[in-house]
């Protein structure tokens, strides 16, 4: 069976569990903007794995685009964000990125990957600047848990990636 690992990677996170992964599967890795969308074909399974941004999987149309006709193929895609894994949260980003149809036969995960907010372009450090200001005026109480979390690693390099995070998604592969 011969696997292909696509990531699109901002700040590191994804390349990282891309790469976990493609060791752990033997599989080829590039990244999105390198894929020639003609080898596709020649891989059995296809993994993709973006960041999200506003709950949004980044680079998720390269995969519907060129896969969406490839129900015979196994087609899995991650997503990484600073976020703890929750259940509800998953089904929201599940529910916005992917319709019914394409959940019958893409499989996702959610990977904790982290925040760096020196890694991040101009806009998204200017939006993140708003959100932290809008967060840092609320009273203390009022702070949700993930509020205190960014206020604790805002500026600071935050990494919660860990290998065992990718077994189910190499269990999926192999049994799915």
């Amino acid at each position: 069976m011969r696997t292909l690992v696509i990531y699109k990677s901002n700040t590191g996170f994804v390349k990282k569990y891309a790469e976990w992964i493609s060791q752990e599967l033997s599989a080829d890795m590039i990244e999105v903007s390198r894929v020639n969308p003609s080898v596709l074909p020649f891989y059995d399974t296809v993994i993709y794995g973006g960041s999200l941004h506003a709950v949004g999987i980044i680079g998720l149309d390269f995969i519907k685009k060129n896969l969406g006709k490839h129900k015979d193929k196994k087609v899995i895609v991650f997503a990484t964000g600073a976020t703890p894994y929750r259940e509800e949260t998953i089904k929201e980003v599940r529910d916005k990125n992917f319709t019914p149809e394409e959940q019958e036969y893409i499989k996702f995960f959610y990977l904790r990957g982290g925040f760096d907010f020196n890694k991040l372009k101009l806009l998204d450090k200017l939006l993140m600047t708003i959100l932290w200001v809008k967060i840092k005026i609320k009273k203390q109480n009022e702070l949700t848990h993930d509020e205190k979390g960014m206020l604790e690693t805002y500026g600071k390099p935050a990494d919660f990636t860990k290998k065992e995070y990718i077994k189910p998604l190499v269990d999926c592969v192999n049994s799915c």
